[in-house]
């Protein structure tokens, strides 16, 4: 069912995502330039200007729907998406009315794909990158960004960082979608297979987390990749919302930025290996979050929540709670990494504001969550839940 479905070991396209569009048509080719210029609109203040002088079918994506181009629709949304967050983004004030030249093809593009007309992770990270030798396989020098806002190592760093964590999690996701299979006719050494897996992908995923100071300094993340990223709702800079022009009746939106909790590598290992976490007000957000996946990862997620019962057999076995522990202590550390980076590259960084502004909301992340009481909310519940 797994393959059925996704023909895949990983979150990651079949494909790699495409760089270019297929057909010479104008709006797709207006899409892809003004996409490539904005490091240099942005930097120069006249990305408002610059689609402020399209007509309002500049961008129209109408022949890709219409021949569902799947590929292509990606790219088109990728490409509109830091199209228009550069659009509400890139100014000192953030613009709360989107014109319809990019809201109208920004809609239907995300009606067709299912999910909302914002930045998301998939199209900020799933759909973003190609292989600079596509002969040699995915790999933090192997990999390279279709498109970035300001451009530069950081920010190439920090996209290429969780493009290779998806790669690298792509056996502990299959072998978790196997260990949600079995059950008590199966053998301990079956389900041993399986966490073995498990414990091995994930202590990849974590040294390749690991190494994201390297080339992503705190200070320019927070000052130069982290504004453009935000989203709408739960944010102190758009309380009133932002008007999508001519689209879902001028009534103002309210959509959640671009966010890590929107992978979905440990929601789906959480559901695989029984982890719960409580029903408090962090939880409708976690839900939340699947709206911002593709619809295919959203159903693999409530597949394996569904089914699995291997938690259940595995504590009939002290070697396999041992590897189950040891399942739980890897994702307790990307967890714990992961709220370390947050101290370090949004807590500390908003003690003192720059000529840079202040890199968007201090108490909130980039989805709209007081991100450090999530984060250690829910390293702590994944540790206590060691057999």
């Amino acid at each position: 069912m797994f393959n059925n479905i996704y023909n895949m070991n990983t979150f990651l396209p079949t494909k790699p995502p495409l760089k270019n569009f297929s057909t010479n048509k104008k709006s797709l080719h207006n899409i892809s330039q003004i996409a490539s210029e904005l490091p240099k609109l942005l930097l120069t203040n006249k990305v408002q200007s610059k689609i402020n002088n399209l007509s309002k079918n500049s961008f129209s994506v109408n022949c890709l729907i219409k021949n569902k181009k799947v590929r292509e629709i990606n790219l088109a949304m990728a490409q509109l998406s830091f199209i228009g967050h550069a659009y509400i983004w890139g100014d000192s004030k953030p613009q709360n009315i989107l014109p319809e030249v990019i809201s109208s093809p920004w809609v239907k593009l995300s009606q067709y794909l299912g999910r909302p007309p914002i930045l998301s992770y998939a199209s900020y990270c799933l759909d973003n990158w190609y292989k600079i030798d596509e002969a040699e396989p995915i790999s933090l020098n192997n990999v390279a960004l279709i498109n970035n806002f300001l451009g530069g190592v950081d920010e190439d760093w920090f996209v290429t960082i969780h493009v290779c964590i998806e790669d690298a999690a792509g056996e502990a996701i299959n072998s978790a979608y196997k260990l949600s299979l079995l059950n008590d006719s199966n053998s301990v050494n079956e389900f041993s297979i399986e966490l073995k897996k498990i414990i091995k992908s994930l202590k990849k995923v974590n040294t390749i987390f690991s190494k994201m100071p390297e080339k992503c300094d705190p200070y320019v993340y927070y000052h130069r990749v982290r504004p453009y990223i935000f989203g709408t709702k739960d944010n102190p800079d758009l309380k009133e919302g932002l008007i999508y022009e001519n689209q879902y009746q001028n009534v103002p939106q309210f959509f959640r930025g671009e966010t890590g909790a929107q992978s979905s590598i440990i929601p789906f290992l959480d559901g695989a290996l029984g982890i719960y976490h409580t029903n408090d007000n962090l939880r409708p957000y976690l839900n939340e979050m699947r709206d911002y996946m593709p619809p295919k990862h959203r159903k693999m997620i409530e597949n394996v929540e569904e089914k699995s019962m291997a938690k259940e057999y595995i504590f009939k076995s002290k070697k396999l709670i041992h590897e189950y522990n040891q399942c739980l202590e890897e994702i307790r550390r990307f967890r714990a990494q992961h709220l370390e980076f947050a101290a370090s590259y949004i807590h500390k960084q908003s003690k003192a504001k720059t000529a840079f502004g202040t890199g968007g909301s201090t108490f909130r992340g980039t989805g709209g969550t007081p991100f450090m009481r999530y984060l250690k909310k829910h390293r702590d519940e994944t540790n206590k839940q060691k057999i």
